[in-house]
C-alpha cells in the first residue's frame, strides 16, 4: 500500500473498495505461509476482510501482523546522474525512486523477484523514466503523473493470477515515463 493509502486505513470510517480487501486477503495469506496465524484465525480474519465494509473493519483483519511494507523497502536517490538497475538484481516490495537531474532506468526482466505484487514511487523532477518488465507481467501506471511530459504503458493494466503486477505511482515534473515489457532483437534482449 502507498503511504496515501496507508494514512486512508488510518480513517476507520472511510469505505473500503474491492482493492483494499484484496491487499488484505494477500496480506493474510502471507502472514499465514510465514507462520503467524492459525488456520482458525486465518478462517476468521479472512471471513472480516472479505466483508469489511470500512478501512476500520480492514484495519482489525490485520491486528497485530506487521507492517509489510517497512520490512521491504528500498529508496534509491540521485541528485546529479542517473538511477540505473538491470540483471540479476533483487527487488523490494517497495522501490521508491527520488532523482532530481537524471534519468532512470529500471529492468526488471532478469530480476529476483518474491513478491506477486511490486510497487514502484517514482519523484523524478528533471529527468524521464523506462521501466521494463519481464514477458506476461501487468502494470498500472494510472497513479504516475508527468507535468511536463507523457505516461506511456504498453502492457495490460490488469492484474493475471500468477504473473508479477507492478504498481507504479507518482511524479514526473519535467519527463516522461515508459513503462513496456523487454523486447528482443535478432535474439538479444532490448
Amino acid at each position: 500500500m502507498t503511504e496515501a493509502r496507508l494514512r486512508d486505513m488510518s480513517e476507520p470510517g472511510v469505505r473500503a473498495s474491492d482493492a483494499d480487501r484484496d491487499r488484505v486477503v494477500q496480506r493474510l495469506q502471507r502472514a499465514f505461509t510465514e507462520g503467524r496465524l492459525t488456520s482458525e484465525e486465518m478462517d476468521e480474519r479472512l471471513e472480516s476482510a472479505l466483508t469489511a465494509a470500512s478501512h476500520g473493519d480492514l484495519m482489525a483483519a490485520v491486528d497485530g501482523l506487521p507492517d509489510e511494507l517497512m520490512d521491504d523497502v528500498v529508496e534509491l536517490r540521485s541528485t546529479g546522474g542517473s538511477v540505473k538497475r538491470a540483471g540479476e538484481w533483487r527487488v523490494p516490495r517497495l522501490l521508491r525512486v527520488d532523482s532530481t537531474y537524471g534519468g532512470v532506468k529500471l529492468d526488471l526482466s532478469e530480476a529476483v523477484i518474491e513478491h506477486p505484487e511490486i510497487e514502484i514511487q517514482l519523484h523524478v523532477r528533471h529527468g524521464s523514466a523506462t521501466i521494463l518488465l519481464p514477458p506476461g507481467a501487468t502494470a498500472d501506471a494510472n497513479e504516475a503523473l508527468s507535468e511536463w511530459g507523457s505516461v506511456t504503458c504498453k502492457v495490460p493494466g490488469r492484474r493475471r493470477p500468477g504473473r508479477l503486477h507492478v504498481r507504479i505511482i507518482g511524479e514526473l515534473t519535467y519527463g516522461s515515463l515508459k513503462v513496456r515489457h523487454r523486447r528482443r532483437w535478432f535474439g538479444t534482449p532490448r
